[in-house]
C-alpha cells in the first residue's frame, strides 16, 4: 500500500499547496492513502468545515488535529458529522469527535488513522501510550486493519520517539506533527514501522514555524506582544513523509520524505517517481 503523510497545513498558503498538488500526487503515484494534519489551516489556528471539506474534497482520506484543534469553535459541533476528521485519541472521555478512525481508501483498503498528543511540554491531557494501547488491542494490525498511522502531535523529539518504539511492529507508521520543521530521521524501525520525527509543516519556510517573522522576532527581543500571530503567505513548501507497506503484514518497507515547491530542497520518493 503506497501512504503519503503530509504535515501541519498553515494558513492559506498551506491550502493553496494542498490544493495545487494533492490531486496530482495521488494521481501520479497511485496513492492509496493521503492524511493530512489540518490543525493549522484556518488562519494559522484549528479548521473550519469548508476547509475540511477541501482537503477531502482534494483526495485527502483522512485530516488529524492536535492542540489547536478547537480554535475554531465550530469545530465542536462540525467534527461529529465529520467522520474522517480525527482529533488527539488522549482528550477527555467526552470530548467531541474521536480520537482513531478506520477508513476505507480509493482501493478498498482499510487505514487505522490514530491521533494522539504528547504531554511534554504540551497540555495536561491523558496518557497517550496507555490510549494508542487500548486502541491497537482494539483494532490489530492484519487482523482488522490492513495498515495504521499514528500522528504524534507533540513538542518534545523524545516523546515521539519512545511512542515510535513502542509502537514498533504494531503499525505501519509513525510521525511527528507539531514542530513546523521537518526532521531528517525518517527510517524503518526494528520490527517494521516506518517512523519519523516530525512531517514538518505545509506552509511558508520564510516565517517562524508558518508565522509572519515581525511578530514573533518582537516577542523574542521585547517579551512584548505588539499584535496577533498572521500566517506568511509566500509560497509554500508540501512537507510528509511517504511510506509503502507490504499488503501481507501491514508493516513498512520503505519510506522517505517530501518536499515540494516553496523554499526547501525538493524531496520525492525515488521507490516511486522512478516509474
Amino acid at each position: 500500500m503506497r501512504i503519503l503523510f503530509i504535515g501541519d497545513v498553515v494558513g492559506k498558503s498551506g491550502r493553496t499547496a494542498i490544493a495545487e498538488h494533492l490531486p496530482g500526487l495521488i494521481r501520479d503515484w497511485q496513492l492509496d492513502c493521503t492524511i493530512v494534519n489540518g490543525e493549522n489551516a484556518a488562519g494559522g489556528f484549528g479548521i473550519t468545515e469548508a476547509i475540511y471539506n477541501d482537503f477531502i474534497d482534494a483526495g485527502a482520506d483522512a485530516v488529524t488535529l492536535g492542540n489547536h484543534a478547537w480554535n475554531q469553535k465550530e469545530a465542536l459541533v462540525f467534527i461529529e458529522r465529520a467522520p474522517r476528521l480525527v482529533r488527539p485519541i488522549n482528550f477527555p472521555r467526552h470530548t467531541p469527535g474521536r480520537g482513531a478512525a478506520l477508513v476505507e481508501t480509493r482501493s478498498g483498503a482499510r487505514v487505522l488513522v490514530i491521533n494522539a498528543m504528547g504531554r511534554v511540554f504540551m497540555e495536561p491531557l491523558n496518557d497517550p501510550f496507555a490510549a494508542i494501547g487500548r486502541e491497537l488491542e482494539a483494532c490489530p494490525l492484519r487482523d482488522a486493519a490492513d495498515a495504521i498511522v499514528v500522528d504524534f502531535h507533540g513538542e518534545a523529539s523524545s516523546e515521539k520517539q519512545g511512542m515510535g518504539h513502542f509502537c514498533d511492529g504494531r503499525v505501519s507508521l509513525v510521525v511527528g506533527t507539531h514542530t513546523h520543521v521537518p526532521t531528517a530521521d525518517h527510517q524503518i524501525l526494528p520490527n517494521g514501522t516506518g517512523y519519523m520525527t516530525d512531517a514538518g509543516m505545509t506552509g511558508d519556510y520564510d516565517s517562524v514555524i508558518g508565522m509572519h517573522k515581525d511578530e514573533p522576532v518582537h516577542r523574542f527581543l521585547t517579551g512584548i506582544p505588539q499584535g496577533r500571530f498572521e500566517p506568511a503567505n509566500g509560497d509554500a513548501t508540501l512537507s510528509g513523509v511517504a511510506v509503502e507497506t507490504d499488503d501481507s503484514t501491514g508493516l513498512a518497507v520503505k519510506i522517505a520524505p517530501v518536499r515540494i515547491g516553496g523554499r526547501l530542497e525538493p524531496a520525492k520518493p525515488a521507490f516511486w517517481t522512478a516509474n
